[in-house]
């Protein structure tokens, strides 16, 4: 994170050119976001498999970023659409201090920015 006072770099995946986010890639993807002060994903940046729980590809994404202290937004405009488990996992990270799934880009960029 940068010092306070400093401008946060907020990068989406786009701008660091990553790979769709694939149990391959997923350290390449935390790899590129070592640089900036936080990520923001969309549904488009991740493959299917992330929205089926049962596959642990969301599971194992949000440990690696927590475990290097990189703060996350994933973009969901409609998380329902990926069923009732997937909702609840939204709702269980709606106040985590590092991973976000939020319903709009601005929404991500807000809380990204709103970080200490």
């Amino acid at each position: 994170m940068k010092n306070s006072g400093a401008p946060r770099v907020i990068a989406t995946a786009r701008d660091l050119r990553v790979p769709v986010l694939t149990w391959a890639e997923v350290n390449t993807v935390v790899g590129a976001a070592l640089g900036v002060d936080g990520l923001i994903l969309t549904e488009h940046d991740v493959a299917p498999e992330f929205f089926d729980l049962r596959s642990g590809l969301a599971g194992e994404t949000f440990q690696k970023f927590t475990n290097y202290r990189v703060p996350v937004a994933v973009v969901v405009p409609d998380a329902a659409a990926y069923g009732g488990r997937f909702a609840e996992l939204v709702h269980e990270h709606r106040r985590h201090p590092l991973i976000r799934i939020v319903s709009s880009e601005a929404e991500a960029r807000a809380w990204l920015e709103s970080l200490p």
